[in-house]
């Protein structure tokens, strides 16, 4: 990672405070519809500009989820009085600017410790693990088949978001009270691409998606477009077998999360990761695993001399 980077990412997201500033003044002299949009529209054009001023793959990667992705739909719908910026309005332009680019719901109490909380505690502590391991192992990766390490690039995704996300709900919950939305419900236990789509992949993103986003036509691109069109007939073909056969045995269960997880893992390695190693974000990415390896490692051969 580049030694410039960090002060890239701190002028981007200078720039996105002052975009949401800007956003949050809006309402107090002009009416939400089309006035608004167009107030708007300079905003969301810039919120997809500054991500290409990063080159690192997961800082560019995360900011263009938060901002080009999140922040745009949540602003294009604020536009039009709807969604998290309007129901109900965030009362501060702290709160604003959280709920504008996080997945995160306004909490007014913080719910009280309990069995669930310590179990969600310990699963992300098992999967950060994992996710230590997977990095680790990367450093074998010439041994690998490509095809195995498309395989472990599914699960190297997963954990990553949601340890990530996991943090961004503890920074919000603590700062300003608020409660991060779920973002995955353990896809792995999903038994059926319905079920994984709907109900336990990206939560936010699906609640985004469906007032702002299914209505107008996306254009399809190559295999990318290919691996969601293959997944939505197979999301159809499931609801009419449901409907045909009403057996719901336990091993059913257990196959149909054998058959989903399969299919998931089998479309992704064949039509969504490729592009990754073709752009070699891959390589990138692992440059970046050994670039804070060795600052970490540098920092604590200082501290042990101190």
């Amino acid at each position: 990672m580049e030694g410039g980077e960090i002060e890239k990412l701190l002028k981007v997201w200078v720039w996105v405070f002052i975009s949401l500033f800007y956003s949050y003044l809006i309402p107090k002299s002009i009416p939400k519809g089309p006035k608004r949009l167009v107030s708007i529209l300079p905003v969301v054009a810039l919120f997809l500009y500054l991500p290409l001023n990063l080159s690192s793959v997961h800082l560019a990667g995360l900011t263009s989820f938060f901002i080009a992705w999140l922040a745009n739909f949540k602003l294009l719908l604020f536009s039009f009085g709807r969604g998290p910026l309007c129901n109900p309005p965030p009362s501060s332009l702290p709160l604003f600017v959280a709920v504008s680019c996080l997945p995160i719901k306004i909490q007014i109490q913080q719910p009280p410790p309990t069995a669930a909380s310590s179990s969600r505690a310990l699963n992300y502590t098992l999967k950060a693990l994992c996710l230590a391991v997977l990095i680790r192992v990367y450093d074998y990766r010439d041994r690998f088949h490509p095809k195995l390490l498309l395989i472990l690039y599914v699960f190297h995704i997963y954990f990553m978001l949601e340890i990530i996300l996991a943090a961004s709900a503890a920074s919000a919950r603590a700062l300003l009270g608020l409660e991060l939305e779920p973002q995955f419900n353990e896809p792995y236990l999903s038994t059926s691409l319905q079920d994984f789509w709907g109900r336990r992949w990206n939560l936010t993103v699906t609640r985004i998606l469906r007032p702002s986003v299914y209505d107008p036509t996306p254009r399809p691109t190559w295999e990318t477009t290919c691996f969601f069109l293959l997944h939505g007939a197979g999301v159809t073909a499931e609801i009419a077998v449901k409907k045909a056969v009403k057996d719901k045995d336990k091993w059913v269960v257990s196959a149909s999360r054998v058959l989903t997880m399969g299919f998931v893992t089998t479309t992704a390695c064949w039509l969504f990761f490729p592009k990754f190693v073709q752009c070699q974000l891959d390589a990138k990415a692992f440059e970046e695993y050994a670039a804070v390896g060795a600052f970490l490692t540098n920092v604590s051969h200082r501290v042990s001399y101190i």
